[in-house]
């Protein structure tokens, strides 16, 4: 008998197998659109990221572990109030001025995701990639993230900020 690419050649189906095709493509579907939702759940959420003003950048320097950063009378840090991303050859922090002498330094990754946090509203640092809020002390105001920011201890003199 010769091959042939005739659909009448081809034998028919049981109607096992035809609902059984049938059971495996609804699940497929079912498990697709299952996925959709989930892939889609950050962005759908209300927990999406907003229109947060992103944090300016200042430049900190590392040395042996301790980051020092000047903080003089242009830097966003000046006043009480302010925040920035300080930035230093191995990584970023979140730095805010609490009052007068203090300032709370804070990891600057988003503990949902690990995306780089570079807003700031409201008081609230804001990760760009699902809308993760985060007080100046690092506690989560609002998921996804459901874990605080690791937070580091400060100190201030002469208008140097060290973060260890």
């Amino acid at each position: 008998m010769a091959l042939s690419t005739d659909e009448t050649d081809r034998p028919a189906r049981t109607r096992r197998e035809f609902f059984t095709n049938s059971f495996h493509m609804a699940s497929l579907a079912a498990f697709g659109a299952t996925l959709g939702s989930f892939l889609s759940a950050c962005a759908s959420s209300p927990t999406s990221p907003s229109n947060a003003a992103s944090l300016p950048v200042v430049n900190g320097s590392v040395s042996n572990g301790i980051v020092t950063v000047s903080v003089d009378s242009s830097s966003p840090l000046n006043s009480v109030g302010g925040a920035a991303l300080v930035q230093y050859s191995t990584g970023a922090l979140l730095v805010a001025r609490t009052s007068q002498n203090a300032f709370t330094a804070l990891s600057s990754t988003c503990t949902h995701q690990t995306c780089t946090i570079t807003g700031f509203g409201s008081n609230v640092y804001v990760c760009p990639c699902h809308g993760s809020q985060f007080s100046t002390s690092g506690q989560v105001v609002m998921g996804p993230a459901a874990a605080p920011l690791h937070q580091f201890t400060t100190s201030f003199s002469n208008n140097v900020l060290t973060i260890s």
